[in-house]
């Protein structure tokens, strides 16, 4: 039985080394999920021929199973921003004339390793992206640190609330792209003895770590269990997974 997955279509076919391309959704989903900042594309006008990329904070969810791990089905992507913001403005803009909302594309990338070769041709990283499209209309806290809104000052007071806003984007088109495994030789250079020996080839591998929790000047509680589980868990998973890409792939 396959994976549930988005349509491949023209948008979001993988072209060159389609291999490396998935659309499944638990893929897709998962790399969205695991990245601290998306890049969120959109054009601002159409007289104006550059489009504009925002670094923002999202998170795949769905409305009616907020807290559901299960990232194996279709979902939504929301985005955190300021109320004043070009894309909320665009967004309403958009609803008002009709549209389906705003246009946009969202990257995600992370890199798992500097991938070395013998020869600088073969130079690559291991890597995992994903990129989606659909239409933005006018969650985000437990998304940084797990059981973060249980232990906060909450709800957020008018002043908050009137400052903020979620995007919601109707996701209807994503794909992946990764790389792993070990660098790429050339056979006359796997052959040659005389490069096997001169030039070192291999994989680096790379992860986000997080520090020990430093606490604000005005801070008076103990670091919680939560913030401290989070750190361990993070680090450990990000260190699997890249040293786990470095290896050479059965």
């Amino acid at each position: 039985m396959s994976e549930p997955s988005y349509p491949k279509t023209p948008r979001n076919a993988i072209n060159r080394l389609r291999n490396r391309g998935a659309y499944d959704f638990q893929t897709a989903h998962g790399i969205i999920n695991t990245t601290a900042v998306l890049h969120v594309s959109f054009a601002p006008d159409p007289t104006d021929p550059y489009p504009i990329v925002l670094p923002m904070i999202g998170q795949m969810g769905t409305r009616t199973e907020p807290h559901s791990t299960d990232l194996n089905h279709p979902m939504d992507l929301y985005l955190h921003g300021s109320i004043s913001s070009r894309i909320m403005k665009l967004s309403h803009e958009a609803i008002a004339r009709g549209d389906h909302g705003l246009a946009v594309c969202i990257a995600a990338t992370k890199v798992d390793g500097y991938v070395l070769a013998h020869t600088p041709f073969h130079h690559s990283y291991n890597f995992r992206s994903a990129v989606v499209h659909g239409h933005a209309t006018v969650l985000i806290t437990n998304k940084i640190v797990p059981e973060r809104w249980q232990n906060t000052r909450t709800p957020p007071n008018q002043v908050e609330l009137q400052s903020t806003n979620i995007l919601r984007v109707r996701v209807f088109s994503g794909s992946a792209k990764l790389r792993w495994g070990v660098p790429n030789g050339d056979r006359a250079d796997l052959k040659n003895q005389d490069v096997l020996d001169r030039y070192w080839a291999g994989v680096v591998p790379m992860w986000e770590t997080f520090g020990e929790p430093i606490c604000a000047p005005s801070n008076q509680a103990p670091v919680p269990d939560h913030v401290r589980g989070f750190v361990q868990r993070q680090n450990e998973e990000n260190r699997r997974v890249a040293l786990e890409a470095s290896e050479e792939q059965k």
